[in-house]
């Protein structure tokens, strides 16, 4: 079952991380794309209406998640495990101090 989450670039939904059994994948929503002036949420993602893939989280996402005792607190705090980069990036970068923050996208419970 693949895990899902919504990138925002400066409160703006930008796109979808996709973690599946081949990897990972993001695209740009359609939307977005078509603003008056979108911008690239990094130099290695550059705006494109193709998806990316990759074997393993992409560097510039796994970036986002923190180091050190702010990590910790995390870890300990919502029991995450500091093996699965993509629940750390999904559980601690809602709130991140640069332009892009990350939500997870819930499955439908209907």
């Amino acid at each position: 079952m693949a895990r899902q989450a919504k990138i925002y670039f400066q409160n703006q939904l930008a796109g979808v991380l996709v973690e599946g059994d081949n990897g990972y994948s993001f695209y740009y929503e359609e939307e977005y794309l078509k603003t008056t002036n979108p911008k690239a949420i990094s130099l290695t993602l550059p705006l494109s209406e193709h998806p990316y893939h990759s074997k393993v989280l992409f560097p510039f996402f796994d970036g986002l998640i923190p180091e050190g005792w702010l990590l910790e607190i995390g870890e300990k705090h919502w029991k995450l495990n500091p093996r699965d980069r993509y629940e750390l990036l999904i559980n601690l970068c809602s709130d991140t101090i640069g332009a892009v923050s990350v939500y997870s996208i819930e499955e439908d419970h209907a």
